[in-house]
């Protein structure tokens, strides 16, 4: 069995950082102390001056494997996470065909075995018409049940009152929703269209994808959720009315409404629309600095319980079409690591609270076996950081499928130095050991 210790690393685990020692025995890490010796086939790693963190977990994104392959798939997508610190992921149903079958769900989870460098989970997708077809899930082996509640591809916007009514009282999983009004959304582009005309530029993206438009659907859900009991996490929250659905008296694994922030609403407002038009279009739309403020400080204050990055790539043609054509969508997988550690730099958020919103917390919201924790017995899922070690995001070092990102020309001041999935360090300085796949995720749920 391959041993490997980790030593001299600051420790950021479980509200607190010290400097220790990790050792990792084949896929677990076997033991944490301040110092620990090496057997003589052990490998070893000086980590002095560096930061050791659990691995990120991200509960929402788009690798487009089925069906929209020229954009990104399951293996470049997975390798880019891997080269940001993130470890595991949990994969979104609107593929070509959609995940709304378990026949359909499953071919996700062969196809990710053969070539996810990261661990994985794929979401089943609800649709008006496939209850029977959610119930047949096994929610120990799959990470929930992804509803729109807003507008999407194909006949996967769930619209129906008696369908949400039926879903929400008999579906025994965690319940994650894209929450936008869709008759809302259509009716304001069609008024800023009859005033504008169909050249518009993207700034429009939040007028008519407005606080409304999120407000009014992500309050049916946690209607739907109080009336039921049911167990709902609601994605990419956008705007600053959506928190007063929230709280952060319980703690989290109280809660049976808990909220989701995407890097790009915690980094972007509607001021860079003049400057990044489409390529910062997304759904719900990036809103206004007061929204972007306001989210931060619920992820600050426990109403927002975790980061993650909607990560879904569009090839740039598609970007460069007029504001009405273009898709909605962005890779962001790559950076959301490094985004949160200039957060830090500018003493806006600490090395804890990212561990807890983006590793601890989304392994406690989804129950997810021996993850998301720097503990024994737990799988080595692991990423060492510089904190001092500025990298500038260009197209030649960018790994997405699509070859872009809306980072390009800025500087992160931390880079990532190695990243370790169950025990194989698969991510060392820009180098890749692909010899070992990821995992699929279990849950420990009744």
């Amino acid at each position: 069995m391959q041993k490997t210790l980790i030593k001299n690393a600051a420790i950021v685990n479980e509200d607190e950082i010290f400097v220790g020692d990790v050792l990792i025995e084949g896929e677990f890490i076997s033991a944490i102390d301040r110092s620990i010796e090496a057997d003589y086939d052990t490998r070893i790693i000086d980590a002095k001056g560096l930061y050791l963190l659990p691995g990120i977990i991200d509960d929402q994104v788009h690798f487009r494997e089925p069906g929209l392959t020229q954009k990104g798939d399951i293996y470049t997508e997975a390798k880019a996470a891997v080269a940001g610190g993130v470890t595991s992921y949990m994969e979104m149903p609107n593929t070509h065909p959609q995940s709304t079958t378990l026949e359909e769900l499953e071919k996700k989870y062969a196809r990710a075995a053969e070539c996810s460098l990261a661990n994985y989970s794929f979401y089943m997708g609800g649709t008006n018409t496939n209850l029977n077809e959610v119930q047949k899930v096994d929610y120990k082996k799959v990470c929930g049940l992804k509803l729109f509640m807003g507008s999407s591809t194909g006949d996967m916007l769930v619209d129906n009152a008696a369908t949400l009514e039926k879903i929400f009282s008999s579906v025994n999983t965690l319940i994650a929703t894209h929450c936008e009004n869709d008759p809302m959304v259509k009716e304001n582009t069609r008024r800023i269209v009859e005033e504008y005309g169909e050249d518009i530029p993207a700034y429009f993206h939040p007028i008519i994808r407005d606080e409304e438009v999120c407000y009014t659907s992500s309050k049916m859900a946690v209607e739907l959720a109080r009336k039921h009991n049911t167990r709902l996490h609601i994605l990419h929250i956008s705007t600053a009315k959506e928190l007063s659905l929230f709280d952060n008296r319980l703690p989290l694994k109280e809660k049976r409404i808990t909220a989701e922030a995407c890097v790009h609403h915690l980094w972007f407002s509607d001021e860079d629309y003049a400057a990044k038009g489409n390529i910062i279009k997304w759904n719900p739309a990036v809103k206004t600095a007061y929204d972007r403020d306001n989210i931060f400080e619920a992820v600050l204050d426990g109403r927002i319980d975790v980061i993650a990055t909607d990560h879904a790539p569009h090839t740039i043609e598609e970007k460069q079409q007029s504001y009405l054509k273009a898709p909605s969508g962005g890779p962001l997988i790559q950076h959301s690591l490094q985004a949160m550690l200039d957060f830090y730099h500018d003493k806006k958020i600490s090395l804890e609270l990212i561990a807890r919103k983006m590793s601890h917390n989304v392994a406690d919201l989804f129950a997810i076996d021996k993850r998301g924790y720097i503990r024994e017995g737990y799988y080595a899922d692991l990423v060492l950081v510089n904190l001092n070690k500025p990298v500038t995001v260009t197209k030649s070092n960018v790994l997405y499928k699509c070859g872009w990102s809306p980072f390009e020309g800025h500087t992160f001041k931390a880079g990532i130095e190695k990243t370790f999935v169950n025990g194989k360090l698969v991510y060392k300085n820009g180098q890749f050991d692909e010899n070992h796949k990821g995992m699929r995720m279990l849950f420990n749920r009744k």
